[in-house]
């Protein structure tokens, strides 16, 4: 094989995991006024604007991004590639959010794309992901947060600006009927790719399987739109019976003043649980997706796991192998999730290792810029595809998204 595509010759990239910071008023500014006590609200708490919901602080965002210091892209990856120890590490918040407008700004997100090298991009928020799963006793507060959040991310970047920035809403499937009308609103604004939380749909009723054919509404619209559907690394207590399960068994005392977490990338002041499941949840529900039938019923419909990593890839691909042993499925289970589903590998992650189980094709380049635990400059993910063909590398790095997004 000779390569000849590098950073330096490639041309502009297409980067499926770009990130917004919100402002104070993300979840506030287009909110029914009847839900101005219910839901994500922003008080001031010892002089500092804070996020409260339910009267109580989130225990993960200290507050609005654009009041907080924030880190500095990249400054997390030694940490979570393991070259450096959590005990030798000390993050520190103190990136000036006003020194930043590219964070918060569209035009000023393009200028930073082009000296980036960027053509195209998915962004995606940044602290909206962590708030559905704290609403969950107050379903109206929490379908209407994320409605009032959409319009904010509509106003402010756009679901499809110049072509280029492609920022995604949120989705939610707590009532059926709504999540289409949602989508109908967003789609008639442009989107090309719409965010869904990896997980149970928790609904009035309970929790439900998302491809249940209750929402079949929903997913026959975005089949029809030809949009991408994708799930977000996000903060979920869908399994927190799970974790307490596993601690009965195994004699763990749970501290009380602990966060029995839900799987995500943070393990501080959680079960130890959560390093064993790491990846669980979003491999249940890609297992879901499929043995429920989702993609038999929308043979044309497209599926993207952004910043879940890939390293449960190969025991999900075992399991549909067992799926598919009962014969009771008119595709393959496994070929179903290499045709319909794309996954974008964390930056600390072997890419070689995930192509030996799924297809080049259906591998995205994703940077996870302007995060800590992201890549400090997006091209850096070159680094780690040095051995593949200029064929494989096209693909990766700009063809792929650009399928699903212009499809």
């Amino acid at each position: 094989m000779v390569r000849t595509l590098t950073r330096d010759n490639f041309g502009p990239v297409f980067d499926s995991d770009n990130h917004f910071w919100e402002s104070s008023d993300a979840f506030t500014r287009h909110r029914n006024p009847k839900f101005g006590d219910r839901g994500v609200q922003v008080k001031e708490v010892d002089g500092v604007a804070r996020y409260v919901i339910d009267g109580k602080l989130h225990p993960l965002l200290p507050g609005p991004a654009d009041v907080h210091p924030r880190l500095d892209p990249g400054s997390l990856l030694g940490l979570f590639s393991g070259k450096i120890k959590a005990t030798e590490f000390k993050s520190v918040f103190n990136v000036k959010p006003a020194d930043h407008p590219e964070w918060y700004n569209r035009d000023k997100r393009l200028a930073v794309m082009d000296m980036q090298g960027i053509a195209e991009t998915w962004l995606f928020p940044s602290q909206a992901v962590t708030v559905e799963a704290y609403m969950w006793n107050d379903i109206e507060a929490s379908i209407e947060t994320m409605r009032a959040f959409n319009r904010w991310v509509e106003e402010e970047w756009g679901f499809a600006y110049q072509g280029r920035i492609f920022a995604t809403p949120y989705m939610t499937l707590s009532d059926a009927d709504q999540a289409v009308a949602e989508l109908k609103w967003c789609l008639e604004r442009g989107a090309r790719v719409v965010h869904l939380r990896h997980g149970p749909a928790v609904t009035r009723d309970g929790m439900r399987s998302p491809a249940h054919p209750m929402f079949d509404q929903f997913w026959g619209l975005a089949q029809e739109a030809g949009i991408t559907v994708a799930s977000h690394g996000t903060e979920d207590h869908s399994y927190n019976e799970f974790y307490g399960l596993l601690q009965r068994i195994y004699g763990e005392k749970p501290d009380g003043a602990a966060r029995v977490a839900s799987g995500s990338m943070r393990l501080a002041k959680g079960s130890i649980f959560e390093a064993m499941t790491k990846g669980r949840q979003v491999h249940d529900y890609a297992f879901v997706l499929v043995a429920h039938r989702l993609f038999e019923r929308f043979p044309r419909l497209q599926y993207a796991f952004v910043e879940c990593g890939s390293a449960w890839v190969p025991s999900l691909l075992h399991a549909l192998d067992t799926l598919g042993h009962s014969g009771e499925y008119a595709q393959d289970p496994r070929q179903q999730f290499i045709e319909h589903c794309s996954v974008t590998p964390y930056p600390e992650e072997s890419v070689e290792e995930l192509a030996r189980h799924l297809p080049v094709d259906r591998i995205l380049f994703g940077s996870d810029w302007p995060h800590g635990e992201g890549f400090a400059h997006p091209a850096d993910f070159f680094d780690n595809i040095e051995a593949f063909s200029d064929a494989d590398v096209s693909k990766m790095m700009r063809d792929n998204a650009r399928k699903l997004t212009f499809a």
